[in-house]
């Protein structure tokens, strides 16, 4: 067979004439010969499969020159290539998916404004220990905080926990459904902390966390790491301890005061990894404007005072300053245990 005119080579290979000319300026795919008279471009049929194979790559979104860059790879290392490509073009799809559940959210409810959040995290060993099984963690649709226990995979515990979430980050979803992924993610969560357990550790983890779907906020707390949010000037603690002091103050069998000195203070009645399973504080919020969050673990709540967690947070220029002021504060304070501290600011 000799050479095909373009219209018939666009024909055979389920292509346009115009995509032709556009991958021949392109150098994906010259012409066998042009006439140097008339201009008009022919192809070998022998092209027809890498024409083909051009075409699909369009049909995926794949760009020209990424296209240029897989055709010259050997087969394998090809379908790797799109493999790849495929997995950015889903993932941006999600988060495209996410932003535009928020802004049918937002203008549903004849909101034009979008809260933007500033957001940092950070943890710290303490004064008196070398290790930190402390864990913290900040996203813009996400902030958590985890308190590991049980000796040396504490850590892995608190960052197993952390890590459950984190998939929630791009979920599509809110009010209802997001509490139902959340609970399931803490369900996960729990198993895979019981998973690192050996002969001799059965490590554990409390686990508190704010994710973010435009202005909903949903809230998971189990054990004795702690939400703050500061409002209009005021500061108020967003979760209960699950504590066995805690429940005996709620039994007026213990004052605030003695609670705070009683050597059971950090014994945990909730925790993921313990028990016969784990069983979650789940609340939706609705985020305002100015809203600033604090989530940390005991290391901080216990040694610095609510009013200078307070003052902290409001004088704070900047979610990352009110952690490190925070951190240094309780350094100051001498800082027994590790810390985690992760800040989360509405900055609309």
């Amino acid at each position: 067979m000799g050479l095909l005119t373009i219209g018939a080579f666009a024909r055979a290979a389920e292509l346009t004439p115009k995509a032709l000319r556009l991958y021949d300026e392109m150098g994906l795919l010259t012409p066998a010969a042009v006439d140097a008279e008339t201009g008009y471009r022919y192809y070998d049929p022998a092209q027809v499969a890498r024409a083909r194979f051009i075409g699909r790559l369009r049909e995926i979104g794949m760009p020209l020159a990424e296209i240029r860059d897989v055709c010259a790879l050997p087969p394998e290392k090809a379908a790797d290539a799109v493999s790849a490509f495929w997995q950015r073009v889903s993932a941006g799809a999600t988060a495209r998916a996410r932003v535009t559940s928020d802004l049918v959210q937002h203008l549903s409810r004849g909101d034009k404004t979008m809260n933007d959040f500033g957001y940092a995290a950070a943890i710290d060993p303490g004064t008196t220990r070398e290790t930190n099984e402390d864990r913290a963690y900040a996203g813009p649709q996400l902030v958590a905080v985890a308190d590991g226990i049980g000796g040396p995979l504490g850590a892995a515990a608190a960052t197993t926990a952390i890590d459950a979430l984190k998939p929630l980050e791009t979920a599509a979803g809110s009010g209802a459904e997001l509490l139902t992924a959340v609970a399931a993610a803490v369900t996960t969560a729990d198993g895979a902390v019981r998973a690192l357990a050996t002969g001799e550790e059965q490590p554990g983890t409390t686990l508190t966390a704010l994710l973010r779907r435009g202005s909903q906020l949903a809230l998971v707390h189990v054990g004795d790491t702690r939400v703050y949010l500061l409002r209009d000037g005021e500061l108020s603690l967003l979760t209960q301890d699950h504590t066995w002091v805690r429940a005996q103050v709620d039994q007026g069998k213990l004052g605030p005061a003695e609670a705070a000195a009683h050597p059971k203070r950090a014994l945990l009645l909730r925790a993921l990894g313990s028990g016969d399973g784990v069983e979650a504080d789940l609340a939706l919020r609705t985020a305002r404007p100015r809203d600033r969050y604090l989530l940390c673990s005991d290391g901080l709540s216990t040694v610095v005072p609510r009013d200078l967690l307070r003052d902290t947070l409001a004088a704070a220029g900047s979610a990352q300053q009110a952690v490190d002021r925070l951190i240094a504060a309780a350094r100051a304070a001498d800082a027994p245990d590790n810390i985690a501290c992760a800040a989360y600011f509405s900055v609309a």
